[in-house]
């Protein structure tokens, strides 16, 4: 990416305005720098206090057009529940002999789930998995006994999302390729998903900021207002 496409993309956003939704999806593909399909991602600062348990806010859902990759699934599982998860697409499923290839450094996966009675044996990867955001937790619904179903909605375009130690949630849409009208779908689904998560101790503005851009590209900064009134 040269510094002149940059600034050009820069020079065509408002640093002070706060778009709506539409205006900014649109502007993304303006946007844009690189000659590869570029992601686009979206950070929101919430108004909780991340140190507080009871304002952690964290979550999963299912994009109605994916994120445009293919995301790599693994299961801790074992008997029928092996075969479901290996039917459904998981690219590497097992136990014991699963946790100590891991352990040995292969880690060319993107999600791990586990059914319940194989936590015993996945904690053992806690140092490993839980620093990268792979750690199987029943609150994102990554321990279950209906393996198949999560491999399949993993796949089909699941999205995790968590504070920061700073109260942020980084996260991905899809890709700038999606255009306006899908990166806004997925966007309110996210966004409505954070909404429902907000902890009942969370007082005042709950959206503080909300910004999109593409992976090489300038921020695009969406005002919060219009989402909370939705």
């Amino acid at each position: 990416m040269s510094g002149k496409k940059y600034k050009k993309a820069l020079a065509g956003v408002d640093r002070t305005k706060r778009y709506a939704v539409e205006e900014a999806m649109t502007l993304l593909e303006q946007t844009k720098t690189a000659k590869f399909d570029e992601m686009v991602d979206l950070a929101i600062r919430l108004g909780v206090d991340p140190k507080q348990s009871d304002q952690m806010v964290r979550g999963a859902v299912t994009l109605p057009h994916g994120v445009g990759k293919g995301v790599r699934v693994i299961a801790f599982a074992k008997g029928q529940k092996q075969e479901e998860a290996e039917k459904a697409g998981a690219i590497a499923v097992g136990g014991e002999d699963l946790v100590e290839k891991i352990t040995k450094g292969w880690l060319d996966f993107d999600k791990a789930i586990a059914t319940p009675d194989m936590m015993g044996v996945v904690s053992k990867l806690g140092r490993i998995l839980g620093p990268r955001g792979q750690m199987p937790n029943p609150k994102l619904g990554t321990v279950t006994f209906d393996v198949a179903q999560v491999v399949k909605e993993l796949q089909a375009g699941r999205v995790e999302f968590k504070i920061d130690k700073c109260g942020v949630i980084h996260t991905i849409l899809g890709k700038v390729s999606f255009g306006a009208e899908k990166l806004k779908d997925n966007f309110l689904s996210l966004i409505n998903s954070i909404i429902r998560a907000k902890p009942s101790t969370s007082k005042g503005n709950y959206l503080r900021s909300v910004t999109v851009s593409t992976t090489m590209g300038p921020g695009i900064k969406i005002d919060p207002n219009q989402l909370q009134s939705n």
